[in-house]
């Protein structure tokens, strides 16, 4: 039976278990969307702006491990998803990007809102198509969903010609996809995993470190028995963080530029690392030079392109995280390593990270954000979806949360975007509606996609949001003072009335000033059936600590603001 592009293209998008799509519509796409109604099985989210569609796309496919999947018309609009899509790259998550385009007789005569978007995309997506015939659409959507959610997880760009949508082809599903050149290795080299497992029994201080890899394959279960097998001492990445229990005692918490002293110090001291699933990018190392001076490593990657590309690997693996690990957790032996393990006690207590509750005491009535991140979590008990963008709000959600629940934890890691959190918050609600999703935004971040507000209002998506309110562009004014001589060149945020831009929307919010009102306005908002908003306005100047200074080695971690006025240029 013929059907038209547009809907071989719904009929595809069902086939593939899509049941949401983020997006907003255009004159190249207005074939799609006339269709829309012809499939009630696909939800359409009318976001505000194109890069909010990418991001919300984004975190739906980082909480439900689908391939999340946002539309846009040509030119501007899907110019404003490469954001989006160059954060899902940098973060391997599946994400369709479907995108129309001007009609085939138009293409390359710069023509009204044409944009070569397969050309633009090209660096940040696993393979993108323009399909110049409806009748290759079917098999087009087949593979690109094969494409994006297989080996290392991508983004993957359709583009679709306005008179493609509208012409007519037989449609025939395909039941499997042939791509020759497309080739993944999910089984680790039995003799690699053997030296592994070498290394790893005879090791007298090894370190795990686990990346978001864990998260993707959903080796939790795995990389448990690993530590407690082996009685292996455990730090993450940042986007590692929830792939173990964080309340779990040999989990030393997150190492890197704002990691814990501890963590670096296990990493520094160590004789062998074992990465997972990570890539050893600079946040993680800081200066690869003085990186784990004494350890051998192995490295366990899906994606061969990752290993010896920062790090050298001494053992490399690559494979599924979670095919490897067991086969590995065969090979090792169990092991107590208490020499190790009390050496590691030892620094935890003398180099701790400073508790939120005693510090905010310490300091009176100043409203810290620490003590803000850990109240949240003694309401939910770690029992939420935690949101960040990038920044100080990122970092103090990452060190003063407690991560217990896997895969709970979802954030702008490599690219480092800002206005991330507010639309990927509102995406992973939307695809798991029974967990409480907190959107935790820095109040410079919150006003990049402040308008998906809108959506979320909308569509009655409760997302709890708090926005961690300094004043500043905060990191950013924390490197100008650590490392500018406190030059704050355009840092200072002139903030409106948040509660009152929530209410106009018809989101209630209340403005929290002290200490003694956090507690009630955060049970406030998770009582309220729908989203909410607070508003925190916290110490502006309070920075981020533990920090590797730029250019230094994790052995220069800088644990408390202390002497740091020899840094100031």
């Amino acid at each position: 039976m013929k059907k038209t592009g547009a809907q071989i293209l719904c009929e595809s998008l069902i086939r593939e278990g899509v049941e949401v799509i983020f997006g907003i519509l255009g004159g190249a796409v207005l074939p799609i969307y006339d269709t829309f109604p012809q499939y009630p099985q696909l939800r359409h989210i009318l976001v505000r702006h194109e890069q909010g569609a990418a991001h919300a796309a984004d975190g739906y496919a980082r909480a439900t491990g689908k391939a999340g999947v946002c539309i846009a018309t040509s030119g501007p609009g899907a110019a404003n998803l490469v954001t989006g899509i160059a954060n899902a790259y940098m973060d391997s998550s599946p994400l369709i990007a479907i995108t129309g385009q001007v009609a085939r007789p138009f293409i390359g005569k710069d023509a009204f809102q044409e944009a070569d978007i397969t050309g633009i995309t090209l660096p940040i997506t696993k393979h993108n198509y323009l399909v110049t015939d409806a009748a290759e659409l079917a098999k087009t959507v087949k593979e690109a969903f094969y494409i994006a959610q297989t080996g290392r997880p991508s983004p993957v760009l359709i583009d679709i010609p306005r008179d493609v949508q509208q012409e007519e082809a037989e449609f025939v599903y395909p039941d499997k996809v042939d791509l020759p050149g497309y080739k993944f290795i999910s089984q680790g080299h039995p003799a690699q995993i053997r030296r592994a497992a070498k290394a790893i029994n005879e090791a007298s201080q090894p370190v795990i470190i686990a990346g978001r890899g864990i998260v993707i394959s959903q080796a939790y279960d795995e990389l448990k028995e690993l530590v407690e097998k082996a009685q292996i001492p455990l730090v993450s990445t940042l986007l590692g963080i929830a792939s173990f229990p964080g309340n779990h005692i040999l989990n030393l918490g997150m190492l890197g530029m704002h990691g814990t002293a501890y963590a670096n110090m296990a990493v520094q001291d160590a004789d062998l690392v074992i990465a997972i699933g990570m890539r050893f990018d600079d946040r993680a190392t800081a200066n690869t030079k003085g990186f784990a001076p004494h350890a051998r490593i192995i490295h366990i990657d899906i994606d061969p392109a990752e290993i010896d590309k920062n790090v050298p690997a001494d053992i490399p693996i690559v494979g599924d995280v979670k095919t490897v690990l067991k086969a590995l957790n065969q090979e090792i032996e169990s092991r107590d390593h208490l020499d190790w393990l009390s050496q590691l006690e030892q620094w935890r207590y003398e180099h701790p990270l400073p508790d939120p509750e005693l510090v905010s005491g310490e300091r009176g009535d100043e409203l810290l954000p620490q003590y803000v991140i850990r109240q949240i979590y003694e309401a939910t008990q770690g029992d939420a979806i935690i949101v960040t963008g990038v920044g100080q709000n990122q970092m103090w959600a990452a060190q003063h949360f407690i991560y217990t629940k896997p895969n709970s934890f979802i954030s702008a890691g490599g690219l480092g975007t800002m206005g991330f959190e507010l639309p990927a918050a509102m995406g992973a609600k939307v695809g798991c509606p029974e967990e409480m999703v907190w959107c935790i935004a820095g109040d410079g971040g919150f006003q990049m996609t402040i308008q998906e507000l809108g959506t979320i209002r909308q569509e009655n998506t409760a997302v709890k949001i708090a926005i961690i309110n300094n004043g500043y562009l905060g990191m950013v004014r924390q490197w100008q003072e650590l490392f500018y001589g406190r030059r704050y060149v355009d840092t200072k945020l002139w903030n409106p009335d948040f509660v009152k831009i929530a209410e106009a929307y018809d989101i209630p919010g209340i403005r929290v000033k002290h200490r003694e009102e956090v507690v009630p306005a955060v049970d406030k908002a998770m009582d309220y059936p729908g989203p909410f908003l607070l508003d925190f306005l916290v110490e502006p100047e309070e920075n981020v600590f533990p920090m590797v200074p730029p250019g230094e080695s994790l052995a220069k971690t800088l644990e408390v603001p202390k002497g740091l006025a020899s840094l100031n240029g």
